[in-house]
């Protein structure tokens, strides 16, 4: 892969024991394979077993008013998929936060499947970092899962004093009882990829995990593979170009980040940067496959539509190569000449053989198989919405791939607003739930009614044999019909683990 360099450098090492891999989930039944596991800790042995694990009840999805012309806090909804249940497909809880304008986003865990040995363990609280406020809540999902309650806030200011860093995203825990945060950014808005820790007992910011001098220029996402030795870290840009909406002008400038960051597990030195060039740009979401001995992974680039494969070589350092690339359409009536699909979120089934993303702009989801790493075959694709609707605005004028607009989509007489955004897959691999919201200010710039309007949540049918995506017509959580207006909802997570918050060791 061109564009490769080394960095390494001095600094002082923030000295663990143990340290292994994963973010975490609150304590729910756990598989029937641990019945014979006494004083297990949370979490499954490994990533086929928790494909056996129970069907999931309810799920925890962060709300925000940011944007919206609505002042009001955001707030943690709790919603019922048990189809069993009499409130199925029902908001059942809210949790407001004590603070406005905070722009929840990702979430995590205090403990899971990484911590799967330890009986001391427990997966009870659930990490909610504010993107535009930095500020993070900690969430008490273990005492009553259907009703979860604030357990601790931290405070901007630890962040900016005690590691000069700000905008939290990705929250994962470690073996070693600590809680990881990558953020975007220093506190006046310019980029800088650091990584603060917590206290897993007592929630106060420990410190930076990178060494001094060594953050990345942007940060994201992260993922690490305690095996290998490795974490790798991804970009999107500064915040104080993004926080507003897209201007592609900020690319030109050099606001937004195309690399990915490699790092020294256990030195927290960075070992290498890959420049993925310009179809590599806007690394977003990276996933390692699951399986703890695999030393190759995937991540998706927003600006061009790419997925790029990630490996290690026998020499011992990495490399990265493009294996998907969504072509972009050539549309009149919209910001630009040529609509980018956009890919925003993509995640692995637990037994590594599908890779799922969304087109946020686009407005599909789709499904590759993925056992020739290589090369990921098509095997399933929905579209849900999006900018190319056929009774909007834009008109297709040429696309490379030779597709009809697609129509709107309605739900239970809901026309569904926005594209594809969040995924999170069931378990067993059969069920895809899906967000519509990206991020506030992105909201309102090219989907401004959904600011108005509220997001929704959509559940996808998966064929897991064969391949192949279809909606599930009878599953619709509107929050537009919020009791204090609409929210745009984000990220999916649920109690007992998903596809996007365990490592395993």
């Amino acid at each position: 892969m061109s564009g490769v360099r080394n960095e390494e450098g001095e600094g002082r090492l923030l000295k663990r024991s143990s340290q292994r891999a994963v973010r975490a989930e609150p304590a729910e039944p756990q598989s029937s394979s641990m019945a014979g596991c006494a004083g297990c800790g949370p979490g499954y042995s490994s990533p086929l077993d928790a494909m056996k694990g129970p069907r999931e009840q309810i799920v925890y999805l962060p709300c925000i008013y940011c944007n919206t012309g609505i002042l009001k806090p955001d707030y943690l909804a709790t919603v019922d998929v048990d189809p069993k249940s009499p409130t199925y497909c029902q908001v059942i809880h809210r949790l407001p936060m004590p603070n406005l304008r905070d722009e929840l986003h990702h979430s995590g865990w205090n403990a899971c499947s990484s911590c799967f040995g330890d009986a001391t363990k427990k997966r009870n609280r659930l990490i909610l970092p504010s993107l535009i406020s930095s500020r993070v809540y900690v969430v008490d999902v273990g005492t009553n899962p259907r009703v979860p309650q604030m357990h601790k806030m931290v405070e901007p200011v630890d962040l900016f004093w005690k590691c000069g860093l700000a905008n939290p995203h990705t929250t994962h825990c470690l073996g070693s009882g600590q809680i990881m945060i990558s953020c975007m950014g220093e506190p006046g808005g310019n980029g800088k990829g650091g990584f603060v820790l917590l206290d897993g007992e007592t929630f106060e910011v420990i410190g930076n995990w990178e060494h001094p001098g060594e953050a990345a220029p942007f940060g994201y996402d992260f993922w690490y593979q305690p095996r290998h030795n490795v974490m790798i870290s991804t970009e999107w840009g500064a915040p104080k170009a993004l926080a507003n909406g897209f201007n592609p002008d900020h690319v030109k400038a050099g606001l937004y980040g195309s690399s990915l960051h490699i790092w020294d597990w256990t030195s927290h030195k960075k070992l290498q940067t890959l420049d993925l060039g310009e179809d590599g740009a806007i690394p977003l979401e990276v996933r390692f496959l699951h399986d703890p001995d695999a030393t190759e992974g995937y991540v998706g680039c927003a600006l061009r539509g790419s997925v790029f494969r990630f490996y290690k070589t026998p020499r011992g350092d990495w490399a990265a190569e493009k294996v998907i690339s969504v072509p972009s359409k050539k549309v009149e009536g919209w910001l630009l000449p040529e609509m980018p699909s956009l890919i925003t979120d993509i995640l692995i089934s637990l037994d590594d053989r599908y890779i799922y993303f969304s087109n946020w702009l686009h407005g599909d989801i789709r499904q590759y198989d993925i056992t020739d790493r290589r090369n990921p075959r098509l095997v399933g694709q929905v579209f849900l919405g999006g900018s190319i609707i056929s009774d909007g605005p834009i008109r297709v004028l040429e696309d490379p791939e030779s597709q009809p607009q697609p129509p709107p989509r309605y739900i239970q007489g809901r026309r569904v607003p926005g594209g594809p955004q969040m995924l999170q897959l069931s378990l067993d691999g059969r069920r895809l739930y899906v967000t519509t919201s990206l991020f506030s200010g992105w909201d309102k710039q090219f989907y401004p009614d959904m600011t108005k309007q509220g997001s929704v949540m959509m559940q996808v049918d998966v064929d897991s044999v064969e391949g192949g995506l279809s909606l599930n017509e009878d599953f619709l959580v509107d929050f537009g019909k919020e009791p204090d207006g609409p929210s745009l909802a984000h990220e999916l997570r649920y109690p007992g683990g998903d596809c996007t918050s365990d490592i395993w060791l």
